[in-house]
């Protein structure tokens, strides 16, 4: 019988090892020749990938810059523990794409008229302000930061997982850390966006055939809402949420659409674009896109809490995180084409790890370098040096990033939502930023501190809802409120 410390653990041989490493290795390759692709030594060049970014390149590093691991195997754990109702988590996804709609493309036409690198520039152009500047920008800078650090406890973890061990969590971080800063520096946003290409195809492929075997095996979707609404111990899961439910699901799809549309990595694809044909274009695309993971984890959930309902039980205790991997674990067992296709999706898996972080890395190094130090310290300083900086920034960033991610021990989870809660704040910034032109730069200062104290005190009371409302939406409610008292004053 297992016990709650226990894990499921999946038999990868050595050619399973082999393989991974192959591929992972495969991606300096790619920022070999990246790097032979630049055009200039310059930091639009180097960030922006020359703003050359055509619509297959875009629309897959989008798709594998919003989907971690972290999402994959988080969302088929959270609709084990809930049922059906985490149907939701599809709309997380595509409330993304929708924000994207209510500001990318003026703000795309905006990027291209001014040549702007990062969101600071817009907020400079826009509020004309190097306060509000360098306060968004801090913000932005924590967010990824902390998300950073999630994906590269993620990275070591899985890497530890594959290897069954021979290979620890601290050798799994640094290596493929190492590895991203290599491909990165050499590449920079070129690198970044066809290893994110290969990565976003790498998780469609394995996603699909995956479903495929599942339904095999586990049967079909109907057959397990069946089940759970036959037994007293899982009909919950296939029942209708409460009220607070509903208030606490929508308030958190409302958070994630609107947060991470505004990612930085996601606002520097959309100034990267070749034209604004090909940035629609990958937009509509993106819109049903969720329907290939978020959808696919909820099913993953269902089937397992239909067919393995115990592993929830005493003695039998199993983090829900792991249900995917127990998953595939039988899948594994059933055939050679299992275990093959459970060695494709891992990497799979790790791809969609290192797909995010080195976007939210790029983002992050282009933020320090551009907002901070070159607006700041050394306004004049050439594009080459700036480049030289921005590499360096990369390497300097992710050294205390990869020693946090050994030593943390706490909740990744309550980082990752702290995230979304304080980036938020920055929504009338741009949201509003780029289609009003009376928003004044007070009003937009005013409305995004009041909004962050009103989300820390909260927080810090340890009220993280209130009446399922998260801390971030009621502060975001305060940021408008004020912003929204410049516009009746100022009406024009």
């Amino acid at each position: 019988m297992r016990t709650m410390t226990e894990t499921p653990s999946l038999p990868f041989g050595p050619g399973a090892l082999a393989v991974v490493t192959v591929y992972v290795l495969s991606l300096l390759g790619i920022g070999a020749y990246a790097y032979s692709q630049r055009r200039e030594n310059s930091l639009h060049d180097f960030f922006l990938a020359g703003r050359t970014m055509g619509f297959t390149v875009l629309v897959l590093t989008l798709y594998a810059t919003q989907y971690s691991g972290n999402t994959l195997l988080g969302f088929s754990g959270a609709t084990y523990r809930q049922g059906l109702s985490f149907l939701v988590c599809v709309h997380f996804m595509t409330a993304i794409v929708v924000c994207y709609l209510l500001f990318a493309p003026r703000l795309y036409r905006l990027g291209r008229e001014n040549n702007f690198l990062t969101p600071g520039d817009f907020i400079f152009h826009r509020f004309q302000s190097r306060f509000l500047r360098i306060l968004v920008t801090l913000i932005m800078v924590y967010a990824l930061c902390n998300f950073t650090l999630a994906q590269m406890r993620t990275l070591g973890t899985a890497f530890a997982g594959i290897s069954q061990g021979r290979v620890p969590m601290w050798v799994g971080v640094v290596g493929l850390a190492l590895v991203m800063l290599v491909y990165e520096s050499l590449g920079g946003m070129r690198s970044v966006a066809w290893t994110d290409s290969i990565q976003g195809a790498m998780l469609l492929v394995g996603f699909s055939l995956l479903m495929v075997l599942a339904f095999t095996q586990f049967g079909s979707i109907p057959d397990a809402l069946s089940k759970l609404a036959s037994q007293p111990e899982t009909m919950h899961k296939v029942q209708a949420p409460s009220a607070e439910g509903v208030r606490n699901w929508f308030s958190f799809i409302v958070l994630v659409g609107l947060g991470a549309a505004i990612y930085p990595q996601a606002i520097q694809r959309v100034y990267a674009a070749r034209n604004a044909r090909v940035l629609k274009r990958s937009l509509a695309v993106m819109a049903f896109l969720p329907l290939t993971t978020a959808l696919v984890s909820v099913m993953i959930g269902l089937l397992m809490a239909a067919n393995r309902p115990e592993l929830g039980g005493a003695g039998i205790a199993i983090p829900s995180e792991t249900i995917l991997t127990l998953m595939c674990l039988e899948i594994m067992q059933a055939s050679t084409l299992g275990y093959w296709l459970v060695v494709l999706i891992f990497s799979a898996l790790l791809a969609a790890v290192m797909s995010t972080a080195d976007s939210a890395l790029l983002s992050i190094s282009s933020m320090v370098t551009h907002d901070l130090y070159g607006q700041t310290f050394r306004p004049n300083a050439d594009q080459a040096h700036l480049t030289r900086v921005g590499k360096t920034v990369t390497w300097v960033i992710l050294m205390p990033i990869v020693w946090a991610a050994l030593v943390y021990e706490g909740n990744l989870i309550q980082l990752l939502k702290l995230k979304f809660e304080l980036l938020i704040q920055c929504v009338p910034a741009i949201y509003l930023g780029v289609h009003s032109r009376t928003l004044s730069a007070r009003a937009v200062i005013v409305g995004l501190v009041a909004g962050l104290l009103v989300t820390l005190v909260l927080i810090a009371l340890d009220i993280g809802r209130v009446s399922g409302i998260h801390a971030g939406i009621i502060g975001l409610a305060v940021n408008l409120a004020i912003c929204f008292m410049s516009f009746a004053r100022n009406p024009r």
